[in-house]
């Protein structure tokens, strides 16, 4: 007979070498911790190493560094990977050593690109050699025009080398969430009509200085995003945690392409360390996560037992209409699946 309780698999920690993790949104939201996510980085740290991935380029590594000390993590400078320092190793391949580079963002990028001997401006009549943008809280419309014209096609040259550390549109922070770095690149876009190339997540070089710097083979990345944190680590071949703290909810969970779904999906970081209810496929063709029961009648999901925990109808919901293979927007989903019981 079936059991309610249906079969588990091991904690998602068990047989890594490594956690990667994203901050906002995973770690903290704004200033302050997420509950328990020190408590339990701490605790992974204890038997691996634990990486810190931030597309965030507004701080120094340093910066970052002292920020998650304060919180109570066990942090040092080196654990962490900032999208600036993917930018850097990027703009490598572009431009000469020592090139004058236009920053548009924080002292983040104007960190890396000076470790890396690169000269800096912040003004488009300096004839710059490249632009590399970032997020910052204090990018106006001033900057992004500065952005602008010295993107500015120019009769006999070539068109600039343009590096965006990140493509995320939104930052999640205390009171909700914000305009992140990708929807100001979008607005320099619209001005010169080109997009720039990308070194944060989900792009790979930022996976694989990761994985490379701590020396991981079987990493687990930790993210609250499906469009950089998940798909990142999908594209880096890394297995993937989503934590419903942060950006994504389970609507969009729900409504996950293939490159965006991850291996497991978790209330919070404490599931870390707790055996996982694998997904079953059912002789029905229905599938059960613990007691929690969907099966697909054409386009219709349809909650064949909601069981006794909301997170397991979530995983069942996603795991039925993954299986489909139909697509999101020709279905009919019951609220009750994506209803989101765990937003903070």
């Amino acid at each position: 007979m079936f059991s309610r309780r249906g079969k588990m698999i091991d904690a998602p920690i068990v047989g890594r070498d490594a956690i990667l993790t994203d901050l906002d949104g995973v770690v903290y939201r704004g200033a302050g911790a997420i509950p328990g996510a020190v408590e339990h980085l701490n605790r992974a740290a204890e038997s691996m190493q634990v990486g810190y991935l931030t597309n965030n380029a507004s701080r120094t590594d340093r910066d970052v560094a002292a920020h998650l000390q304060s919180l109570g993590l066990k942090a040092a400078v080196d654990q962490v990977v900032t999208s600036p320092q993917a930018a850097v190793t990027v703009l490598r391949e572009r431009v000469a050593p020592g090139s004058l580079v236009f920053v548009i963002g924080g002292e983040g990028i104007m960190d890396e690109l000076s470790k890396a001997g690169f000269r800096t401006t912040r003004s488009a009549d300096d004839n710059p050699d490249a632009v590399v943008q970032g997020f910052a809280p204090e990018v106006g419309w001033t900057e992004l025009a500065e952005a602008a014209f010295a993107l500015a096609d120019q009769p006999g040259r070539d068109p600039l080398p343009w590096v965006a550390t990140n493509t995320d549109w939104t930052i999640p922070v205390a009171r909700g969430l914000a305009p992140g770095n990708g929807t100001l690149v979008s607005a320099v876009h619209t001005a010169v009509q080109r997009l720039p190339e990308f070194a944060g997540k989900p792009e790979r070089p930022m996976f694989e200085t990761a994985a490379s710097r701590f020396g991981a083979k079987n990493p687990l990345m930790l993210g609250d995003r499906l469009d950089t944190d998940i798909k990142g680590a999908i594209e880096a071949g890394i297995a993937s945690l989503h934590v419903l703290t942060g950006a994504d909810r389970p609507k969009q969970l729900v409504a996950a392409s293939q490159d965006m779904r991850p291996n497991y999906i978790v209330a919070s970081l404490a599931e870390l360390f707790e055996p996982y209810p694998a997904t079953e496929i059912r002789r029905d063709g229905s599938v059960s996560v613990g007691s929690a029961r969907v099966r697909m009648d054409g386009h219709i999901a349809s909650v064949v037992d909601e069981g006794d925990s909301a997170i397991n109808l979530l995983r069942a919901g996603c795991g039925a209409i993954w299986n489909s293979g139909l697509a999101i927007y020709g279905l009919k989903v019951p609220e009750i699946i994506y209803e989101d019981h765990w937003r903070i």
